[in-house]
């Protein structure tokens, strides 16, 4: 695979960027919820549902790109992280729930900021020259 190739990688893009984005304001709106006192609200986990959508759209490229031939350079890892990312809103919004002080927000701005660092593991792991 060379760099040209890497830089059309389908978990690139669009659906990668956006999910970063969102991930990034939810958490800061989370941030601030927390340090105001607030739990969760009704908003911000709507916002997690909508981040799930957008990681689930961004898995079911990659695993189109995969039906049609293409390969990740770390295939493990790169599976390991689209797992670990598509679980991460779910897993936030149960936490969430449970924890309804200032405390749940706190796990709602943690997960969104950890988000980012897992969707940019996974577009490295698919770039990864092969051997």
């Amino acid at each position: 695979m060379t760099g040209a190739a890497a830089a059309g990688s389908p978990v690139d893009g669009f659906l990668a960027t956006a999910s970063i984005v969102l991930s990034l304001v939810l958490a800061l709106w989370s941030l601030v919820s927390a340090v105001r006192n607030r739990p969760p609200d009704r908003w911000q986990l709507v916002g997690l549902g909508v981040l799930e959508l957008a990681l689930l759209a961004l898995a079911v490229v990659a695993l189109v790109s995969l039906a049609g031939g293409e390969r990740p350079g770390e295939p493990g890892a790169f599976f390991g992280y689209l797992v670990t990312l598509v679980c991460l809103p779910p897993l936030a919004a149960v936490l969430a729930r449970m924890e309804p002080t200032r405390w749940g927000s706190g796990i709602v701005c943690a997960v969104c900021l950890v988000t980012p660092v897992v969707v940019v593991r996974l577009q490295q792991t698919w770039e990864v020259l092969g051997g």
